[in-house]
């Protein structure tokens, strides 16, 4: 399974690099329009900065409009996957792009009809949002379910992204249902690592540690 960072912040992603947890980044206009710089120059820096997949998202209400901003955001890295929101405009824009050799992410995907329709339509990678599924009491996890079951049943090559992870029980379900990517915000990572019992066995050491040594 790999790790994306849901992020557009530079010192995130470094620190998570440095754990050895960034597989890619993904990116929209709201993380973009948190970091108070020009949205270009922090694209540009961040696919300089990961060697994996770069999500960029393309913004428009019209194919053309769609394809036209996706073939610009490729210009920042050979690494640039053009998002691509899950609209019929955005299913034509999918298919064009990917006609010529456009890795697209087809995002806010929200039932598996989508996720399938944009597997249809060339989609390197779809996006199902979790979180906010959850948030109106339905089971993001089992969109993520249904979208694994529907590609394996037709070998279809797209991949799947579990998106608007909120707490590393998402990550856990999308492990263990065995999706292929999980996008995930800064903070989320930090809390995979963490455990009380694993802070409690590390004081207990560092008290006999100091007990062995004579303090």
């Amino acid at each position: 399974m790999q790790f994306f960072i849901d992020t557009a912040n530079l010192d995130e992603i470094r620190e998570a690099a440095r754990l050895g947890l960034v597989d890619g980044v993904t990116t929209n206009p709201t993380l973009m329009s948190r970091e108070g710089h020009d949205w270009r120059d922090v694209a540009a820096a961040i696919c300089r900065e990961v060697d994996g997949p770069v999500s960029l998202e393309a913004v428009g209400n019209t194919a053309d409009e769609l394809v036209a901003m996706g073939l610009e955001l490729v210009r920042f890295g050979p690494n640039v996957v053009v998002k691509v929101p899950m609209t019929t405009e955005g299913l034509k824009a999918v298919r064009i792009l990917s006609g010529q050799g456009v890795d697209c992410n087809v995002t806010l995907v929200f039932s598996p009809m989508q996720a399938l329709l944009a597997a249809k339509a060339g989609a390197a990678f779809v996006s199902p949002f979790v979180g906010r599924l959850d948030a109106l009491s339905e089971d993001g996890m089992q969109l993520v379910a249904e979208t694994l079951t529907i590609f394996r049943n037709y070998a279809m090559p797209t991949r799947v992204i579990v998106a608007s992870i909120r707490h590393p029980m998402h990550v856990s379900r999308a492990a263990l249902l065995g999706a292929h990517i999980a996008t995930i915000p800064f903070g989320v990572l930090g809390q995979l690592a963490a455990h009380p019992l694993t802070d409690a066995g590390l004081a207990a050491f560092d008290r006999d540690w100091a007990r062995l040594n004579g303090k």
